[in-house]
């Protein structure tokens, strides 16, 4: 039987996942990653797309994320979501949603800080779409 990696995932109202996985793909800032038991330790920035589980030689969940942390270490990795969301609960509609929100965000920028989290509400809704296809 092949080495396990504990993967957990928390979002900021509870532990989503907590279990012994094959491997763990995440959309880090830098690329998307993947982790396996013995991973070289590290800590990085998760950007909006789809954390792909493999277990059993298969994929066994996909979840989309808004963002947050990884922290990988050579038994367990543990990603802190701003949120998430199983693939397969998503929806069109909610994706357009949230574009149509970012837009008016945008539109509605005064400042640079309002013009930087309106964009991070567009690249969110944009990952959400890709999820979603």
């Amino acid at each position: 039987m092949a080495e396990k990696i504990q993967f957990e995932l928390v979002s900021p109202a509870r532990l989503l996942v907590s279990s012994p996985v094959d491997m763990v793909v995440v959309p880090g800032s830098e690329g998307d990653f993947g982790a396996l038991a013995r991973h070289a330790p590290m800590i990085t920035t998760v950007r909006p797309g789809v954390i792909v589980v493999y277990d059993g030689g298969k994929v066994s969940s996909t979840t989309f994320v808004a963002g947050g942390f990884a922290e990988v270490n050579e038994e367990r990795i543990i990603v802190l979501a701003e949120e998430a969301i199983p693939v397969g609960e998503l929806t069109a509609d909610m994706a357009k949603a949230r574009k149509k929100v970012a837009k008016e965000a945008l539109d509605d920028a005064k400042s640079d800080r309002d013009k930087s989290r309106a964009q991070r509400l567009m690249l969110i809704a944009e990952a959400m779409e890709e999820a979603i296809h």
